[in-house]
């Protein structure tokens, strides 16, 4: 018979589904109006510094250098609401506003909370408008770019 502290947490070598890649959403501290289609780059990387070692003969071996993130690119529908668009513009007059936001993986259900990946000191570094086309009829889509400091998983 399972104990409290095991009640709702999956038995060990139990199979458990796989997340949605459209069960998402995005939270960004202060910004209201936003609904994002897609959310790419969610990426770390640590370079590594290939050396040899003396007496090692052809053995190269690798430490650890340079750690970076990939800059996050969010994908929205153009509304009117100009939340995105100044926190834009604020950076590219040099006021740059680093924000909170945190990519979050909702269950099969769509209404809980799986997982989340959050990113701290969050700024917008890039913005496309959405592409215009009169013959089309999709919804229009523009695109910005998220630095950030670092990356943590939930």
């Amino acid at each position: 018979m399972p104990d409290d502290q095991t009640k709702g947490q999956p038995r060990i070598g139990a199979l458990t589904d796989p997340y949605r890649n459209y069960n998402f959403l995005l939270r960004i501290q202060g910004i209201t109006e936003a609904r994002f289609t897609e959310c790419r780059g969610l990426a770390v990387q640590v370079e590594p510094i290939r050396y040899r070692e003396s007496g090692a003969g052809q053995v190269v071996r690798a430490m650890t250098g340079q750690l970076t993130y990939a800059n996050l690119t969010l994908c929205y529908g153009l509304t009117s609401s100009l939340d995105l668009w100044n926190w834009m513009m604020a950076s590219a007059r040099g006021t740059v506003s680093r924000l909170q936001a945190s990519v979050v993986m909702l269950d099969s259900s769509g209404t809980a909370e799986g997982m989340r990946w959050d990113l701290t000191n969050a700024w917008p570094c890039a913005w496309r408008g959405a592409p215009l086309d009169a013959m089309g009829r999709t919804v229009a889509i523009e695109e910005m770019e998220l630095a950030y400091d670092t990356l943590e998983r939930r």
